[in-house]
């Protein structure tokens, strides 16, 4: 990795059936990185609904850095973040959620602190302030993310937000599974790299509802953490690697 000659940025945003928030939010996307060489690539993870047909047409429209991935059947949030990944032609990938929630504002900002933190951080995460949430949803969010603190150290207190930016190669190395989105931190520190953080201002959503209840993310949060835990305690010396030329 050299962010010091960072090429393309690559947007990704997984969605499913976001339709009527994806018009204004890829408005909010090109106007956040206007004059940046970027690339955005939406996921569609088995869509219902219009997703498909809007961005064909603004593909059709003249949108020559809108590229369209999608999933024959939905598989979660994690597949659809990882086919963005593995799509990307980027040197950095920028990851934000599709219901509109995230502010594309900060994505620039992201991809600047990633390159301003040096080779040796992996990830900046996005930690969002005001959250716009139900308070049970807050609530648990908050316990979620204590406990995975407690256990995991990663230094991060809000792992679920969507806004985060992390070079490509890395990304592409990262072990997966389902869920891997919401561990992003954790991984990066096994894979020896460091961990930054941008605060971000959370926004409500304007259509639609969200594709996550509580329980079922809940209850399989708890294996994903002690996988996170055992993969981490699994791997307790990052050598640097350097080839030697005669």
């Amino acid at each position: 990795m050299n962010p010091a000659k960072m090429s393309a940025i690559s947007i990704v945003i997984p969605c499913r059936n976001e339709a009527a928030n994806l018009s204004f939010l890829l408005d909010e996307v090109d106007a956040a990185m206007a004059g940046r060489d970027f690339e955005t690539i939406v996921v569609d993870d088995g869509s219902t609904d219009g997703t498909g047909e809007a961005l064909r047409k603004r593909i059709a429209d003249g949108a020559g850095h809108l590229r369209h991935i999608r999933h024959d059947r939905s598989a979660g949030q994690s597949a659809a973040v990882r086919s963005g990944v593995f799509a990307a032609r980027g040197a950095i990938v920028v990851t934000m959620d599709g219901d509109g929630q995230n502010d594309p504002a900060y994505l620039p900002k992201l991809a600047d602190a990633l390159v301003a933190a040096g080779p040796s951080v992996g990830i900046v995460a996005g930690q969002r302030l005001k959250r716009t949430d139900t308070k049970l949803k807050q609530l648990s969010s908050r316990f979620a993310n204590g406990l995975r603190e407690s256990i995991l150290r990663d230094g991060t207190r809000d792992s679920g937000c969507g806004l985060k930016a992390i070079h490509a190669d890395l990304f592409r190395q990262l072990p997966f599974f389902d869920g891997w989105h919401r561990y992003l931190p954790a991984l990066v520190l096994r894979e020896g790299f460091g961990v930054a953080h941008l605060d971000v201002i959370d926004r409500q959503r304007r259509h639609g509802k969200s594709n996550y209840g509580i329980l079922d993310r809940g209850l399989r949060g708890a294996l994903d953490l002690f996988g996170v835990w055992w993969l981490r305690r699994r791997r307790k010396v990052v050598p640097s690697v350097t080839e030697i030329c005669p």
